[in-house]
């Protein structure tokens, strides 16, 4: 029978495995658009406080996968990182509703895809915290079963569509976003979570 240790190692896996879908920003350069540059800037200074808290919950999973983690601690940390997440994702997407369509072909739809699409991930997560939450932690063997399902789902969850985000990104908006210190910033953190 698999143990806790080994299954917290696979769900630490899945997260760094690309969990994290903060706005993987493409492009540098190209035509200064006023408004554009301004819809950008708006949307990565409030990505750039939720992409740290995405990687902080990143962290703490990856932290309590250690050997000497009992499945008390384990839930706690995964059901606490699970919420950050959701509560991370739901924030972009308010951001990107708040910001408006940018100002580029298609940019109405592309906001909507990608609001909708952020909202998913939160309800995603939201979901992954009840499941944690509900784990028997006195029976190692059904918590460990429980952490492989668990872990499966986020597997899932980190190659599933974040394909309307890169829609959004794609082209002029791409390019506004990356002349924006603050999704520098985002990206960079980020991408320090990947192994």
């Amino acid at each position: 029978m698999e143990g806790t240790k080994p299954v917290n190692k696979k769900l630490a896996a899945a997260l760094s495995g690309g969990a994290v879908l903060v706005l993987a920003l493409s492009g540098c350069g190209g035509d200064d658009n006023e408004k554009l540059d301004s819809w950008a800037k708006q949307v990565c200074d409030a990505v750039q406080p939720q992409a740290k808290k995405i990687e902080s919950a990143n962290a703490a999973i990856q932290k309590e996968t250690s050997d000497n983690s009992t499945p008390e601690d384990v839930q706690k940390t995964d059901a606490q990182a699970f919420q950050d997440m959701s509560d991370a994702y739901k924030a972009i997407g308010a951001a990107v509703t708040k910001a408006g369509a940018p100002d580029v072909e298609n940019g109405e739809k592309k906001q909507q895809d990608a609001v909708k699409e952020l909202n998913s991930i939160s309800t995603s997560y939201a979901s992954l915290k009840k499941q944690v939450d509900g784990l028997d932690t006195k029976d190692q063997g059904k918590f460990a079963d429980g952490l492989k399902d668990i872990a499966t789902e986020l597997d899932k969850l980190s190659k599933s569509g974040n394909d309307a985000l890169r829609n959004l990104e794609e082209g002029e908006v791409g390019q506004a976003m990356a002349r924006q210190s603050s999704c520098k910033a985002a990206t960079a953190s980020a991408g320090a979570t990947q192994s």
